[in-house]
This record gives C-alpha cells, sequence and structure tokens, in this order.
C-alpha cells in the first residue's frame, strides 16, 4: 500500500486568466488527474474518499466539456462479465446518494429499460441476457411483446419476438452527474483547476528501476506529482504519446436526434432498446432523444490531430448517415414520421480495438494510470472505474477482476493511428451487434502475418486474430469456402475440427 503525504503543495501566489485572478497553481501534489470529465470526477471522488485529499484535477476547458456534456447518459447494468456488472451496479448506488452528500442533483433516476428482439436469434441473445442477469442478481424479466407495449404504448410491437424488462436500469445528466462527484471530491480537499492545459509529462529513468512518472507540465507552470492519472477521453492517446504510453483509442461521430414534444411521452418512460434497429431511445422534456449506434460507423479525425480549444462543441450533421437509425426508430415508434426534430447531435466518442475500456497502470512508466476509451458506456461506468481505479493505486489492485480492462492487454502496435481508424468503424457497431460465440472481428486485418500465413491460407485455414497475428482456428475441408457462419447451434466448423482431430 501507498500511503497518502500528509500535505498538497502550497500556492504562492494569484495568477491572471482571462482577466479573473485566481490562486496560483500548487507546484506539487501526490495525485494529479488530468481531465475534467465525469471520469476524472469519480476517480478525484473515490481517492478523496478513501483519504487521499492531496488530489489536483487539471481541465483544459471547463468540467464536462469534451465528450461527457453530449452523452445520452444511459445507465445500463447488465455486462458481458460479473465484474463488469458489480462495476454499474456500484455506479447506480453511487448516483442514487450523490445529491444528498454533495447538495448536487445528478438527474439520475431508475426508469427500467426494455430491450426487444425482431428475431429468433436476437431473442436468444435475450434468453441469454436473462440467464445471465439472474446468475448476477440482477432483477430481469423476459416479457411478451404485448408487455412491452404495456410498459412502452407508444411503441409498435407486431414485428416483435420478445423482449426483456430491467427495472434497475435508468439515465442520468452527465453534466450534473460530474459536478456532483466534482464537489464530493472539494469538500474532501480535492484541488480542481480549469483552464489549465497539460502540454507534457515529466519523467524520471533510474537504473535498475525503470521509468516513472515525476509530475506534468501545464501552461501554467510545471507541477511534481508520486502519481498520474490520465482521464483525457478522446485526448488520452496525446497524453500517453508525451511519455511513451500506448493508449490505443479513436473517435468515432456519434448520433441521436432530440425530437419536439410527444402525446404519451410521460417522464417514468422506461430507456427503450431495439438492438436489431441499432437504435436506443429515451424521453427528454415531454419530447425523445433516438440514438444508436450504426454497423457502419464514421470515424472522425486522428488522434494527434484533435482540435484545440474543443469545449461544448459538436461536429456537423450528417442526416444521411444518420437515416438508417431514424427509419428503424420511426419502425418502433411510429409517430416519429410526424414529429419535428428540435437538433441532431453529432459529438465524438472514442472507442478501443476491442470494446472494453482502458483501466490501470501503464506498463512502460511507472505510477502513471489510465482511465479512458469507455466505448458509449462513461457514464453507466465512470462510478465503478472511479472506485476501481482509486482501489487499484491504494491497495495495489482493484479489488474485482477486471483483466478485460486492463491496460496491459495491449502492445505498442495496438496505437498504430492507421489501424485504429479502420478498427474504430466496426467497434462502434458492436454495441447492438448479436454477441455470437467465438466472433473475430473482421476490420483492420490482417495486420501481423507469420511466414507460413500463405501455407495456412491455401490449405483452408479460417482464421482469428490474437495480437495482431492471423491465426488458423480450422480448416475447412478442400471445395468448401473457409468462412465461419456463427450461431447459437452446433457451428457449421465443428466437424471439420472434428475431422482433424481425428
Amino acid at each position: 500500500m501507498t500511503e497518502p503525504s500528509p500535505g498538497g503543495g502550497e500556492p504562492g501566489g494569484a495568477v491572471q486568466t482571462g482577466g479573473i485572478s485566481r490562486p496560483e497553481l500548487p507546484r506539487r501534489a501526490q495525485v494529479v488527474i488530468i481531465g475534467g470529465g465525469v471520469i476524472g470526477a469519480s476517480v478525484a471522488y473515490h481517492l478523496t474518499e478513501r483519504g487521499w485529499t492531496d488530489v489536483l484535477l487539471l481541465e483544459q476547458g471547463q468540467l464536462s466539456c469534451g465528450t461527457t456534456w453530449h452523452a445520452a447518459g444511459l445507465v445500463g447494468q447488465l455486462r458481458a462479465s460479473e465484474s463488469g456488472t458489480r462495476l454499474v451496479q456500484y455506479s447506480t448506488e453511487l448516483y442514487d446518494r450523490l445529491e444528498a452528500e454533495t447538495g448536487l442533483a445528478t438527474g439520475f433516476r431508475r426508469c427500467g429499460g426494455v430491450t426487444v428482439a425482431r428475431t429468433p436469434d436476437r431473442m436468444m441473445a435475450l434468453r441469454r441476457t436473462a440467464a445471465t442477469a439472474e446468475a448476477f442478481g440482477l432483477e430481469c424479466e423476459l416479457i411478451s411483446p404485448d408487455r412491452a407495449a404495456e410498459l412502452y404504448p407508444i411503441m409498435e410491437v407486431s414485428d416483435l419476438v420478445g423482449a426483456i424488462w430491467l427495472p434497475g436500469d435508468g439515465r442520468a445528466n452527465p453534466t450534473d452527474l460530474t459536478a456532483a462527484l466534482a464537489r464530493g471530491a472539494r469538500l474532501r480537499g480535492a484541488t480542481i483547476r480549469e483552464r489549465t492545459r497539460v502540454t507534457g509529462i515529466a519523467v524520471t529513468d533510474r537504473a535498475g528501476r525503470g521509468r516513472a512518472v515525476t509530475g506534468v507540465r501545464t501552461d501554467e507552470g510545471d507541477v511534481e506529482a508520486q502519481i498520474v492519472i490520465n482521464c483525457a477521453g478522446q485526448w488520452a492517446k496525446q497524453i500517453g504519446a508525451m511519455c511513451g504510453v500506448t493508449v490505443p483509442l479513436h473517435s468515432a461521430e456519434h448520433f441521436y436526434v432530440v425530437t419536439e414534444q410527444i402525446d404519451g411521452v410521460r417522464r417514468d418512460l422506461p430507456v427503450l432498446r431495439d438492438p436489431d434497429g441499432y437504435t436506443y431511445i429515451k424521453e427528454e422534456v415531454g419530447g425523445l432523444l433516438v440514438g444508436g449506434f450504426e454497423p457502419a460507423a464514421k470515424p472522425w479525425v486522428s488522434p494527434d490531430q484533435l482540435p484545440h480549444p474543443f469545449e461544448f462543441q459538436l461536429l456537423d450533421e450528417d442526416w444521411e448517415h444518420f437515416a438508417i437509425l431514424m427509419e428503424n426508430a420511426i419502425t418502433r415508434i411510429p409517430v416519429l414520421a410526424s414529429t419535428g426534430m428540435k437538433k441532431l447531435y453529432n459529438g465524438p466518442e472514442s472507442f478501443t480495438p476491442d470494446n472494453q475500456f482502458i483501466l490501470g497502470e501503464a506498463p512502460e512508466l511507472r505510477s502513471f494510470f489510465v482511465a479512458a476509451g469507455f466505448n458509449s458506456v462513461g457514464i453507466a461506468s465512470a462510478g465503478g472505474a472511479g472506485k476501481a481505479l482509486a482501489d487499484w493505486i491504494i491497495d495495489g489492485e482493484p479489488g474485482a477482476d477486471l483483466s478485460a480492462t486492463d491496460i496491459r492487454r495491449f502492445a505498442g502496435f495496438h496505437g498504430n493511428n492507421s489501424w485504429l481508424r479502420d478498427r474504430v468503424g466496426e467497434v462502434l457497431g458492436l454495441h447492438y451487434a448479436i454477441p455470437w460465440p467465438n466472433r473475430e472481428l473482421a476490420t483492420a486485418r490482417p495486420f501481423r502475418r507469420s511466414p507460413a500465413y500463405h501455407l495456412l491460407r491455401d490449405a483452408g485455414g479460417c482464421f482469428g486474430a490474437k495480437m495482431g497475428w492471423e491465426r488458423a482456428n480450422v480448416f475447412a475441408p478442400p471445395g468448401t469456402e473457409p468462412v465461419i457462419e456463427y450461431s447459437w447451434d452446433q457451428p457449421s466448423w465443428l466437424p471439420w475440427s472434428a475431422a482433424e482431430q481425428r
């Protein structure tokens, strides 16, 4: 365990910023957090909750001005793993009590969630989801289309096979949530500094001990630190590059539209997810917020070309790209065809190569931690991820199996921007793709090939990728196309594999 230091650095005067006088930036801190979105605020909150009060959070603009402010704010609890589910469950418990603790509303309420299935394959996925929820102790009910219509009266259900109902799911206001977490951290002694841009990372390289972080450089001077935490969102890759740390993420454009008010839309309407139609829908001031995860996404600029400043900004509208989501939303909610649209939001969000977020201490640099790349589930994950990272820093481990999110799963080549750009177009769409067993990602391949690759290919190899290497998972018989057909039933490749073993 690392002990907290007894005090912070002393300000030595005042500086002028935009004509406003404010205390000089501290020159020392035990922990410096880079990024004032919901993740950075959560990490600060949980470090101070554990008694580490010498915490300095630096935000280049204003709190929540990056990706956080335009997030949809969905808080769906069920994840693929138990540890991931527990993480979001903790988030909901925290958001429930945060207003009473800090005096600031978070906008969080448990309105429940309905996820519908248009096909038998999707319904099988939902049945597996319900079984997983039962195993994790999460309330979940398989329901009929008619019951789904009772929960969501304006929904068309004639084409549905079934649905599930998760009454504990909810929604939050991302900006309010960030402000509440930040106030909680401030009340326990953290310093939160807006309008302070990090320009470099200070590193020492000691013989026999390797590289370690010693502080940060900013546009207002240097700050010494024992620990630096990179919570910079889509800027996290740039921050990592300042000190030789690979943070593989790339931004994609994420779209949703907010409608005019609609008769029958009430404040407690559940969050509706129609993954076969790539869409999610929630109530928004008497109207609906309609967004989604289209199968082929639209990558934004390279991570090393992000504009500055970029505060509370959106990208250009693209109704043509949004059309696949809007058409499917109208299929599910027919009244949308005659409803006015207030605004199409297009905000960039960062995604990782495997659709799991990035957490933990960087393997390249001691005492440099990362919490970034939340793949559009940052609001749901923020509470639990902030707690897990705080525990990881203080106790040496996160208190749960978070190996799927550990930054050490990546290698240097994962930071290739061209590779990331190719991959992110697929990763965004995976949110609502059917989670087939043994599914292989298709984009940004082949990337690494062994000298025997052509021999395996000519022998009918069906390839998967491991750490970028193309690896033959199974061989198709002569005259058979070497293509895996995904299914919930016995896979088509099973007889090929059995024959190979015999």
